[in-house]
């Protein structure tokens, strides 16, 4: 059975806003917020699985689309769910602040919040969903070009997360080892390029233009909004003067050269 691409996205939305609205309620029997991150990364996995089972394109396109999205949101999710476990009771520090701003509110500003995670989820898919309808029978090179660019992306994420653990482990204020050289927040990067690469596979689709939206948007949130902003307003307030010559000598976002702080 194929459903419309209009029915699909719904079909998602009816799976994930339930998904989310638990999500909150065990983070606030728990207290701990920070599990909406491991949750919003895992959530990608079935919400490409319903495209990829039910989307009207040709079954080989859709079949790796699968596996080049779970690739991405297991791993992803799984590193941010080992982050949760094992530092459990203790809430990641962007949410520890947000429960402070938001005060005597903060569990339905919180529920408000998970809600609209939910939704982004199915909006920022639009990529996936763009592919699963693609009818066109064979892979084109861009198709396999934005395969390779996601490895490689997957790769520098994964990179990035096991020199910062280093890091931490080893007791170093600021990370300043491998990527982090070259980058305040090379997994923010390589998290976004990923997104490159899932647009730029459907990009050669039918409305695949569309697909760009979603690079645009995660673009935004992490350079702008809760990604790098919250990230660095804590980290200054944590490491002082360590952190402030970090921020002189090392590119935020794009890896490139340092320079003299």
């Amino acid at each position: 059975m194929n459903l419309s691409v209009w029915q699909l996205p719904l079909a998602a939305i009816i799976v994930v806003i339930p998904l989310f609205a638990l999500t909150w309620a065990v983070g606030r029997r728990f207290r701990n917020y920070g599990l909406v991150d491991a949750v919003w990364s895992f959530t990608f996995t079935p919400v490409a699985g319903i495209y990829v089972a039910w989307g009207p394109g040709w079954p080989a396109r859709r079949t790796l689309l699968g596996l080049f999205v779970a690739a991405w949101s297991l791993r992803l999710g799984w590193h941010l769910m080992r982050r949760v476990i094992f530092h459990h009771p203790i809430e990641d520090s962007r949410y520890s602040e947000l429960r402070t701003r938001w005060a005597d509110r903060a569990d339905i500003r919180m529920l408000g919040f998970f809600l609209l995670q939910g939704v982004l989820v199915v909006v920022l898919s639009l990529p996936f969903l763009i592919a699963a309808a693609d009818s066109h029978p064979a892979f084109r090179s861009v198709e396999l070009a934005a395969l390779g660019l996601g490895i490689l992306s997957l790769i520098g994420e994964g990179l990035a997360d096991a020199q910062l653990a280093r890091s931490k482990r080893d007791g170093d204020l600021v990370c300043q080892r491998g990527l982090w050289a070259w980058s305040r927040h090379p997994n923010y990067f390589f998290e976004w390029m990923v997104w490159v690469a899932f647009a730029l596979f459907a990009t050669t689709a039918p409305w695949g233009w569309l697909a760009w939206l979603a690079p645009a948007l995660m673009g935004h949130f992490l350079v702008n909004v809760t990604g790098i902003p919250l990230t660095e307003e804590l980290a200054v307030r944590r490491k002082g003067d360590a952190y402030r010559r970090y921020q002189q000598s090392t590119s935020a976002f794009v890896p490139w050269f340092g320079k003299e702080s």
